[in-house]
């Protein structure tokens, strides 16, 4: 029988019970700390670009490195948004012409399944009375523009304060050995995020590019415009997976005349996404990021309904942060053992300390004077 001292119980409880007050904080204070946490997570990628424009680029200056990563982040986050409004625009005057197909997969399934439903498009619409949720979506569009231009204003400020980030590191831990630990801890987290992003960037492509691959190849309009969706829909994990495979077949319904092309496309689409999603992507992630697989379930699944859709897009990272920020502290250890793969969440990598791909490993120190054998007793 295992027993647990008072002492260690205690120290236990008082986690949990402050692991939950944090969780009602967060919650809380979502309205500020969301946008706060996409500007880092921003900051983070925009500095990481930087470092591998150093690395590739040498005879670039030093110090155009960061403006060069800045213009490179906004031509990626303006090309994207002009790719999904144009395609957009001509996926939304495709549908019209959906609109007798519609009708007969309405009237097809109200009969398969004897549901009293409304009999073509127009009668459907007018039953749901889509007008009385326009007020939801302006307002749901007006918080998500009021959060971008926050993002921005902090992605501004964290940009600008980097430079005295060294000198606040000396004036929190004066002791040269303390401030390494905590420069090492900063360094697991950066490299941690970097890594991830990495590893759902890869898979993102590999996803985004065997979907096109099988769209194309059955003829479904929009084939490159739904892949790059899907691409995107990766960098949320799990669901965007599901998006990406429920959604596809159910526009081949309404384009082709059978079932057949549909129940095709699911099945490869299913099958890209159990082989990315389930042999690839864990192994990357436990090798790369070293969190449990049902850990990255269960960050989805509070980062989600603490912040929603942000949350569920910054729940990997976050939960790095976290493992590696409890790690560093004996009472809390032991949650950071359990969010680890390996049962060691000092290290982002297995068999290796955390150090981000563009730097290179410090060579040993050189000893300065011969090791002399002890003196036996």
């Amino acid at each position: 029988m295992i027993e647990v001292s008072p002492q260690r119980g205690l120290r236990t409880a008082v986690v949990i019970i402050a692991v939950i007050a944090v969780g009602a904080a967060l919650s809380w204070l979502a309205p500020i700390l969301t946008p706060l946490a996409l500007a880092v997570f921003l900051a983070v990628m925009i500095d990481g670009f930087s470092r591998v424009i150093r690395q590739k680029l040498p005879m670039l200056p030093e110090v155009a490195a960061l403006p060069a990563a800045i213009l490179i982040s906004i031509a990626l986050f303006f090309g994207v948004a002009f790719f999904i409004a144009d395609n957009a625009a001509s996926f939304a005057a495709q549908l019209a012409s959906y609109t007798p197909r519609l009708n007969g997969l309405i009237r097809q399934v109200s009969e398969m399944f004897n549901l009293n439903i409304p009999s073509t498009v127009d009668q459907l619409f007018q039953q749901l009375n889509p007008t009385r949720y326009l007020g939801t979506v302006a307002k749901s569009l007006q918080s998500f523009g009021q959060n971008a231009v926050f993002v921005l204003i902090y992605l501004g400020f964290i940009i600008a304060s980097g430079r005295n980030f060294e000198r606040k590191i000396v004036g929190l831990w004066p002791e040269r050995s303390e401030r390494g630990d905590a420069m090492e801890a900063f360094l697991s987290i950066r490299n941690g995020v970097e890594r991830y992003l990495w590893v759902q960037t890869v898979t993102g492509l590999m996803l985004g590019v065997g979907s096109g691959i099988a769209m194309a190849a059955i003829g479904l309009d929009n084939a490159v415009f739904w892949a790059f969706l899907i691409f995107l829909a990766s960098y949320i994990p799990i669901i965007g997976g599901i998006v990406g495979t429920l959604v596809p077949p159910v526009f081949a319904l309404v384009q082709f005349p059978t079932f057949w092309p549909a129940l095709i496309l699911f099945g490869v689409l299913q099958t890209i996404q159990f082989a990315v999603g389930n042999v690839i992507q864990p192994r990357m992630q436990g090798d790369s990021l070293n969190i449990d697989p049902v850990v990255v379930l269960l960050a989805l699944a509070f980062w989600g309904a603490i912040w929603g859709v942000a949350g569920m897009f910054l729940s990997t990272p976050l939960t790095v942060m976290m493992m590696v920020i409890l790690a560093q502290f004996p009472g809390t250890r032991w949650i950071a053992v359990l969010l680890s793969e390996n049962g060691e969440p000092e290290r982002l990598s297995r068999g290796h300390a955390a150090r981000s791909p563009a730097e290179k490993p410090r060579p040993a120190p050189k000893r300065r004077g011969p090791v002399k054998a002890p003196t036996p007793k």
